[in-house]
């Protein structure tokens, strides 16, 4: 009996029923309650698929694959149903915030597609992080590139000379000087 009473309620409360669906598309929700609602389901959907693909259990590959590809797909339709919770007023759930590793650098595979649990020990998978740890070792090439040339090309020929230049250069400032006193020019007027 009571069942059946809290059956009826169920609609005017917001709370979904057995027979409900959630919606392909997230701007097919109008109300906000219920999109909030269906982007909890779809939150307790990842964790639930994430904790599975973590677990030592799977050894087949194509189902490792398989579950990183629904997971991504879920975190695609997270994201729909979080522009459509802004849309109708709600709260901003996105994040801005780069995720970061124990060392302070951008974890790999934050944007765009992301990799799993066993997801990412895939034989295609482990050779694509390990390409990009080798991109992040472009700044020596650069700077190998210009090890072989000689120190007038960074400006560092004053080594090389003798500094005369330099002492000339301030005997000519003396004497300058010394006739802007004579002739009693004020300092500022030839400048």
């Amino acid at each position: 009996m009571l069942y059946r009473f809290r059956e009826a309620q169920a609609p005017g409360l917001g709370i979904g029923t057995r027979g409900d669906k959630r919606p392909q598309i997230a701007c097919a929700c109008k109300g906000l309650r219920e999109c909030e609602r269906w982007r909890g389901e779809i939150l307790r959907e990842i964790s639930r698929k994430v904790s599975k693909i973590q677990d030592c259990i799977w050894s087949d590959r194509y189902e490792v694959r398989d579950l990183n590809d629904e997971i991504n797909r879920l975190l695609r339709e997270k994201r729909h149903s979080e522009n459509q919770i802004i849309a109708l007023g709600g709260a901003n759930y996105r994040r801005n915030v780069a995720m970061l590793d124990d060392d302070g650098k951008e974890v790999p595979g934050t944007k765009g597609y992301k990799y799993f649990g066993r997801a990412k020990e895939l034989p295609g998978v482990r050779e694509l992080f390990q390409s990009r740890k080798k991109r992040k070792r472009r700044p020596w090439r650069i700077t190998k590139k210009f090890m072989h040339e000689g120190p007038a090309y960074f400006g560092d020929s004053d080594e090389t000379q003798s500094g005369n230049e330099l002492i000339e250069y301030e005997e000519w400032r003396e004497a300058q000087l010394r006739i802007r006193e004579v002739l009693e020019i004020p300092a500022d007027a030839l400048h």
